[in-house]
C-alpha cells in the first residue's frame, strides 16, 4: 500500500477544520470535509473518532460521495482508537471521493491518513471559487433531514444520529446549485444568546460559538477560529428558532428589554463579521420550521438597523409555517431553491 499523510497536497479540505496538527486535522463542524481523486479500485481512510453524546444511538456515520454516488461510512463506537474505513470503486481509472461530517456536535474526528495500492495515486479535487457561509441551528446543520417518512410532521420521540445529514441542509444544497464552497457554522439547539436555546442546555449560544473552531465544551477548551482562512462572498444567518427557550423555560416571549438585547447582540455580531468579511453580503432569515412571528419581526428590525446595502432580509414563502418537526429533504430543497434565487439577484452580472 502507498500511504499519504493528511498534509499531502493531493487532499483538499473545506470547513472550519483544526489543522494545527497538519497530519491529524480535526473535524468539528457539520459538513466539514476532505476530498481527493484516486486511481484504482479502492482507498482506505484511517481516522480516530471521539463521540461525546450518549444520545446519538448507533447511527454515528460519515458521509461519502464516490463518483457522484452517495454512501455512509459507519464509525466504530470505540473512542480515540484508529479505525480504517474502506471505499470501493466500480472499475479502474480515476475516481473522485468526498468524505464529510454528517452531524454537528455529537462527535469530532481526526483524519490520520489515506492508503491506496502500490502504483495507484491521489490527486487534488479542486474547490469552487464562489464561497458561502451559513450560521444557524439544527435546520442549517441538517438534523433529521433523512426522516422522509415524516414530512410535515413531528420528529420521532427518540433521537438517533442516523437521520442527520448536513449534505441535505438547505445551505449546502444552495451551495450545490450555485457551484460554491460552503462553511456550515451551525449547531443543533443554538440560539443567539448565551443562556438560551437548547445546546449545552442553553449555556452556549451563537454569540459564543460563531467565532470558534472547537466550539463543543465536551471536546475540550474552546478555541478561536482564524477568519482570515476563509472569506465568504455571501453569508446566510438563520437565527431565531430556538431563542424562545430562556434559562431552561420554554416559550418565553421577549419583552421590550429582552427584544432590545437580542436585536443589539445580533447587530454587534453582524458588525464584527462585516469587518472580517469586508465585501460579503449577509442574508438574514429563519426557516420553515414553525416559530412565532415575533422572531421574524425582530429579524426585520436587525436588517433595518444594519442599513448600508450589504445586509438583506429573506422570508421563505412558508417561513415558520411548514412543519412542526425538522424540515426533511423536500422542505430543505424548497428553501434551497428560494435562497438560490435570492442570492442570484445579488450576484453582479458579468
Amino acid at each position: 500500500m502507498k500511504h499519504y499523510l493528511p498534509s499531502d497536497a493531493a487532499i483538499t479540505y473545506m470547513g472550519r477544520i483544526d489543522r494545527s496538527e497538519p497530519d491529524a486535522p480535526a473535524f468539528y463542524w457539520a459538513y466539514s470535509l476532505f476530498q481527493f481523486r484516486f486511481t484504482g479500485s479502492a482507498v482506505r481512510i484511517m481516522i480516530r473518532n471521539h463521540s461525546y453524546d450518549a444520545g446519538n444511538g448507533n447511527g454515528l456515520r460519515l458521509g461519502a460521495e464516490l463518483d457522484g454516488k452517495e454512501s455512509v461510512l459507519t464509525l466504530s463506537p470505540e473512542n480515540g482508537t484508529e479505525q480504517t474505513l474502506t471505499v470501493t470503486a466500480e472499475g479502474t481509472g480515476t475516481h473522485s471521493l468526498r468524505v464529510w461530517k454528517r452531524e454537528d456536535g455529537t462527535h469530532h474526528f481526526e483524519l490520520c491518513g489515506i492508503a491506496v495500492s502500490e502504483g495507484e495515486t491521489l490527486s487534488p479535487l479542486p474547490l469552487p471559487a464562489l464561497k458561502l457561509e451559513a450560521f444557524g441551528d439544527s435546520v442549517t446543520a441538517g438534523s433529521w433531514v433523512e426522516l422522509c417518512s415524516r414530512v410535515g410532521q413531528l420528529d420521532e420521540p427518540d433521537y438517533t444520529a442516523k437521520h442527520d445529514n448536513a449534505r441535505y441542509s438547505f445551505a449546502v444544497l444552495t451551495a450545490d446549485l450555485l457551484r460554491a464552497q460552503i462553511h456550515l457554522t451551525a449547531q443543533g439547539g443554538l440560539a443567539l444568546l448565551d443562556g438560551s436555546g437548547y445546546y449545552e442546555n442553553g449555556d452556549v449560544g451563537m454569540e459564543t460559538a460563531y467565532d470558534k473552531l472547537r466550539y463543543q465544551p465536551a471536546a475540550g477548551r474552546l478555541t478561536p477560529w482564524d477568519f482570515s482562512r476563509y472569506i465568504p462572498d455571501y453569508v446566510i444567518c438563520a437565527i431565531g428558532q430556538n431563542d424562545h427557550r430562556v434559562g431552561g423555560v420554554e416559550n418565553v416571549m421577549p419583552d421590550t428589554d429582552a427584544q432590545e438585547r437580542w436585536i443589539g447582540t445580533y447587530c454587534r455580531l453582524l458588525t464584527d463579521l462585516m469587518r472580517k468579511y469586508p465585501q460579503a453580503h449577509f442574508i438574514l432569515t429563519l426557516t420553515v420550521l414553525m416559530h412565532e412571528e415575533i422572531w421574524e419581526k425582530m429579524a426585520d428590525t436587525v436588517c433595518a438597523r444594519m442599513a448600508g446595502g450589504r445586509v438583506h432580509r429573506l422570508r421563505f414563502a412558508r417561513s415558520g409555517r411548514a412543519t412542526p418537526g425538522h424540515p426533511r429533504i423536500p422542505e430543505q430543497c424548497e428553501m434551497a431553491y428560494e435562497l438560490t434565487r435570492f442570492i442570484q439577484t445579488l450576484i453582479p452580472s458579468s
